[in-house]
């Protein structure tokens, strides 16, 4: 199989089994370009993530695209990008036409309340995976990294200290230049 067109079914597969969002994606992603392809290494997969964070639009669609870049260049965005987003466009198309038909119905709202957890679950073993890639091994952490993450996870949800992410995106970049310099 072609590259073009393994990059095209693998980020096809991911569009197509992202329930719910981007981070619920990542262990997915993380197992077809770190695991399966090796297109990235795991180090690469975490920088990946901090770049598509930290970037305008969809964390899988910035994913796609770095990826794509990274493995055949422009025509490799073009087709990994199409490929994460066409199931999306192909199923919310269905859903919409779906849910604007069925929505007071008891099975379809029973359906959701079994999904919204799982996809919980999801998203909270994608940030674990990336906790542990931020901080280094659980025997030696990266004392820098922890300490980081502990102070915006406490400024994140502080009720005093206001700072969006975005603003703390950009505080960690100064901070891990400033980080870099001294030491």
């Amino acid at each position: 199989m072609s590259l073009l067109l393994q990059l095209f079914a693998s980020f096809f597969q991911i569009g197509l089994f992202s329930i719910g969002g981007g981070y619920a994606a990542m262990p997915l992603i993380k197992a077809e370009v770190v695991d399966l392809h090796g297109w990235l290494t795991a180090v690469e997969f975490a920088d990946l993530v901090t770049i598509a964070e930290m970037t305008p639009g969809p964390i899988t669609v910035n994913s796609a695209t770095f990826v794509g870049m990274k493995v055949a260049g422009l025509a490799g965005v073009v087709v990994a990008t199409l490929g994460n987003i066409l199931p999306s466009v192909i199923i919310m198309l269905i859903l919409a036409k779906l849910y604007e038909k069925y929505a007071q119905q008891t099975l379809l709202k029973r359906i959701l309340e079994g999904v919204r957890p799982v996809v919980v679950a999801a998203i909270f073993t994608a940030g674990l995976g990336l906790l542990q890639l931020a901080l280094g091994s659980v025997t030696a952490p990266d004392l820098f990294a922890v300490v980081v993450s502990i102070i915006s996870f406490l400024i994140l949800n502080s009720r005093r200290v206001k700072i969006g992410p975005i603003a703390l995106l950009a505080i960690g970049a100064v901070v891990g230049i400033g980080y870099a310099l001294l030491f």
